[in-house]
């Protein structure tokens, strides 16, 4: 087991080792076998977490909050609008501030081109761990969750079938850091991982280089296409959800021609008949219901999002108690 965690930044878990993921499986089955017992786990007493939120949060911002506080901590919600940065303070001046201030910085910065390079500025100039709680490339916190979910109902994840399946949503122009990270990291894990969208949705291709590098290291497969009946056909684990066409078109607009012409990618009953018959329905949520999904697929025995949901808290506990804590 690596012990070696303090003041780790916590980016993207593709620059973690295998080693240093299953350490934090290995603590999150842990916290949440002590949360179920009600056994007190104060490894954080007194320690402060900055979190900066430059857009909207349910599950990341209250994960955080009521984790550091099971933790023995204490969070600052931090607005960006209502800081120094809406008048134009530097990532490195806030970083270092706030590193004085407390012990650790985690941040959401989603906007495209430059979400990741703040989150890198900032890890370059804080003195306590920086963790992404979402930017335009990578989700580190909602795929731990992801992997963790899945670990708890299938033991062996060496050749699982996983299809991560582009579906039509208005709401908003999402980010590609979901996808992108299962991609990464599920073929580290032995998993077959189809990739399904429709033309126009590519991921980057260093993204889809690395995750290839990434199977062929651990015993697992990617496979793109572009027909979701082909990504659903014998799945264990579906994940039709939503993201941008931000790659090849970076035009924050919602509505577009070609996302109006594929209103037909989405999760249906029909869709799950072609998956394994114990297939396992998952999403990051908030889902677009009705149009990602249908309801009775969401609300339905395949679901296993709200468990998804909840590992979040577990697995955000891991990674503040390993970085701000730890040796």
């Amino acid at each position: 087991m690596q012990t070696q965690f303090h003041n780790k930044h916590f980016i993207t878990l593709q620059e973690w080792t295998k080693e240093e993921v299953d350490t934090l499986l290995d603590v999150s089955f842990e916290l949440k076998r002590h949360f179920a017992m009600g056994v007190p786990t104060p490894y954080l007493s007194y320690k402060t977490i900055f979190l900066m939120f430059f857009e909207q949060s349910t599950r990341t911002r209250n994960s955080m909050e009521a984790g550091i506080a099971q933790l023995g901590g204490h969070a600052n919600y931090l607005d960006t609008s209502t800081m120094q940065i809406a008048h134009g303070e530097s990532a490195k001046d806030t970083a270092i501030i706030l590193s004085r201030f407390g012990h650790g910085i985690a941040c959401r910065n989603c906007f495209w081109g430059i979400g990741n390079k703040y989150l890198r500025e900032m890890a370059q100039w804080a003195t306590v761990p920086v963790m992404n709680l979402q930017c335009d490339l990578y989700h580190p916190m909602q795929v731990l969750a992801d992997l963790m979910t899945i670990k708890e109902k299938v033991k062996d994840t060496q050749r699982l079938k996983v299809s991560i399946i582009w579906a039509y949503a208005t709401t908003h122009k999402k980010p590609i850091s979901v996808p992108l990270s299962q991609v990464l990291l599920f073929p580290r894990y032995g998993m077959d991982v189809t990739l399904a969208y429709p033309e126009g949705y590519d991921l980057p291709d260093w993204a889809i280089k690395q995750a290839e590098e990434n199977a062929k290291a651990n015993g697992g497969s990617l496979k793109i296409t572009h027909n979701q009946e082909e990504a659903y056909e014998g799945a264990h684990v579906v994940i039709p959800k939503n993201w941008g066409d931000w790659v090849t078109n970076p035009d924050p607009a919602v509505i577009n021609p070609r996302l109006e012409a594929n209103k037909h990618w989405k999760c249906t009953e029909k869709m799950m008949s072609l998956a394994d018959p114990d297939v396992m329905y998952m999403h990051a949520l908030p889902a677009d219901r009705k149009n990602e999904v249908e309801d009775s697929v969401i609300d339905g025995p395949h679901s296993i999002v709200y468990d998804e949901a909840e590992n979040r808290i577990h697995t955000a506990k891991a990674v503040m108690t390993l970085t701000m804590g730890g040796k």
